[in-house]
């Protein structure tokens, strides 16, 4: 399983369930590794989306506690052991967790690979992915060159998992 985020300098992902900051690029990187794939998601990500729809063209798996909670087209699992049932159906390196906070948190022990946005600046964030360059589990695998939306700098970095 992989993780894709855009994260600030502090590792900010969002506030009031919304992405800091929408990155044409970032976004279009987003469709093009997910497109036709499986994305692992929260209930509060999915409903961060246009209508509260499931991503067109991908497998959508909602992880939620609420036991009622039902979507058109989407898959609904309970917990992580009921996740890592369904994704058996799946191969691993199409399996694409997409967030929010709590899912990549609880889901990041089971990842090999992290696509991030490393966005160069600090947004008010009222939501953060774990910092990977503190974490010796992970390492910088690959980094694009710097890139800029009108004056905002940011880069793609792949991470991957110690063997």
């Amino acid at each position: 399983m992989k993780i894709i985020v855009a994260a600030d300098k502090n590792w900010g992902i969002g506030k009031d369930n919304k992405l800091l900051v929408s990155i044409p690029a970032d976004m279009k990187m987003f469709r093009q590794e997910t497109t036709g794939k499986v994305c692992v998601m929260g209930r509060k990500t999915l409903e961060s989306f246009p209508g509260g729809l499931p991503l067109k063209n991908r497998t959508n798996i909602v992880l939620t506690r609420n036991e009622n909670y039902k979507v058109k087209d989407a898959i609904i699992v309970h917990s992580i052991d009921e996740l890592l049932e369904e994704l058996k159906k799946y191969p691993a390196e199409d399996v694409y967790c997409i967030g929010g906070d709590t899912i990549y948190k609880q889901l990041l022990p089971y990842c090999d690979a992290a696509q991030v946005t490393k966005i160069d600046f600090t947004y008010i964030a009222d939501s953060y992915f774990p910092n990977l360059d503190e974490d010796p589990q992970w390492h910088v695998a690959a980094e694009s060159e710097e890139q800029t939306y009108f004056d905002l700098e940011y880069k793609f970095v792949r991470y991957e998992r110690n063997k």
